[in-house]
């Protein structure tokens, strides 16, 4: 099994940590539980450079860091046009090698400034934009990021479309895969029924493993090359599923307004008529007010074709809320987190296959009992809006508490 993530960001990208390197990234990915990472950011020129400082490509397109681990060729880019209304959309691009990464990084060169953010925001519009990297390469792959995202998603509440037929027109059956972003997941996009695949990444802004493979796809194949990724994008042919987030932990998922402090779920907020009772403005209309507005099919839907899909909030947030402290980098859920590593491998291991028995040997048991409760998708989250991140909700009796000494872990 190849579990990657394809949607990252270097330290040249807007509100991206600043130590962000290859190094980091390779040594976190590891920390993670990830067999491959996208590069991110390649059409940055300080980062392309070292990108080919730091990475040897070989013949199938993969690029390998000094210790052997993969990259794939990966950046995002922004598109803001007038197409009906004003349309923001952001899009993962994944490249077959150096040669394709060159050229798209040159073409968009012509069409305005590449240096100023690893995020670069073009006046192009979704249909030229395709056209524009297809005659580059056919390989290249072009995925809608966090597709239901309010404000960049392209089925998003504020400049988004219905359908990807009415963002892309005729070049619709040149978009084989959509991502589902963190304030959504497959459940939600089954409903929507477009006949595309269903990948998840993290489009993480920091290296830490609870943002960097918070989500991310399962590949299963026996050699990684650029093409079985794509194969497997496109066709569904050794996709076995994702791994995502509760949809209620990100930023977007219900409607909002975070200024007054107020949210509510989509059936209020039809009440409201969108409108927020404490300014009489509208609220940022979330993730899922806007499947509601979409959906084809009811709540429950399941296509024949369905990948399987795991929802798990990352285990910092997991020994954060047990030991009732939100700094995910303090000593306490360091030490903690950095035990668990050490005895498991990695984290995706501990949220997904480690053996109670085992983990009880190892921690609290008010922390095996969060960890379990998330791998059943059992824990109970207050839900994010209007950029708000959405927190776990536990009682007193399931928390350790601040107080316990770093010396009994």
């Amino acid at each position: 099994m190849i579990i990657a993530d394809l949607h990252i960001h270097s330290r040249y990208s807007r509100a991206c940590s600043k130590s962000i390197n290859l190094d980091n990234l390779e040594k976190y990915a590891k920390i993670k539980g990830l067999n491959v990472l996208g590069t991110g950011d390649f059409t940055h020129p300080k980062w392309i450079q070292e990108i080919k400082e730091k990475l040897k490509e070989d013949e199938n397109g993969i690029l390998r860091s000094k210790t052997g681990f993969p990259f794939i060729w990966q950046t995002e880019i922004s598109l803001m046009y007038s197409q009906g209304g004003r349309r923001s959309v952001h899009y993962v691009v994944l490249s077959p090698n150096k040669e394709s990464s060159d050229k798209i990084t040159e073409t968009l060169g012509k069409r305005g400034r590449l240096d100023y953010d690893g995020r670069p925001i073009f006046g192009i519009n979704s249909v030229e934009f395709v056209d524009m990297l297809k005659n580059i390469d056919e390989k290249i792959e072009i995925i809608p990021a966090h597709c239901m995202t309010s404000w960049f998603g392209i089925f998003g509440s504020k400049s988004g479309f219905d359908s990807l037929k009415e963002c892309f027109q005729e070049k619709a059956n040149k978009i084989y895969a959509v991502e589902t972003g963190i304030s959504a997941d497959p459940a939600m996009l089954w409903r929507l029924k477009e006949n595309v695949n269903l990948v998840s990444f993290s489009d993480m802004h920091s290296y830490w493993p609870f943002r960097l493979g918070r989500e991310a796809t399962l590949f299963d194949f026996k050699e990684l090359t650029y093409n079985n990724i794509i194969k497997a994008i496109r066709t569904g042919e050794g996709l076995k599923g994702t791994i995502e987030v509760n949809p209620n932990y990100g930023k977007y998922h219900i409607d909002g307004h975070r200024n007054c402090d107020f949210y509510c779920d989509y059936k209020e907020s039809r009440k409201l008529n969108k409108i927020c009772p404490k300014c009489n403005k509208e609220m940022t209309i979330g993730v899922e007010y806007r499947v509601e507005e979409l959906a084809k099919e009811e709540k429950g839907f399941k296509p024949r074709n369905a990948k399987e899909y795991y929802e798990l909030i990352p285990l910092q947030e997991l020994i954060g809320a047990v030991y009732d402290t939100k700094l995910m980098n303090s000593k306490k859920i360091t030490t903690i987190y950095n035990k668990l590593i050490s005895l498991f491998n990695n984290e995706l291991n501990i949220l997904m296959n480690v053996d109670e028995k085992d983990l009880l040997k190892a921690a609290d048991e008010k922390l095996v009992n969060i960890i379990l409760k998330n791998r059943r998708n059992e824990l109970n989250l207050k839900p994010g809006y209007d950029g708000i991140y959405g927190e776990i909700v536990l009682s007193d009796k399931d928390k350790v508490g601040r107080n316990k000494s770093l010396k009994e872990f």
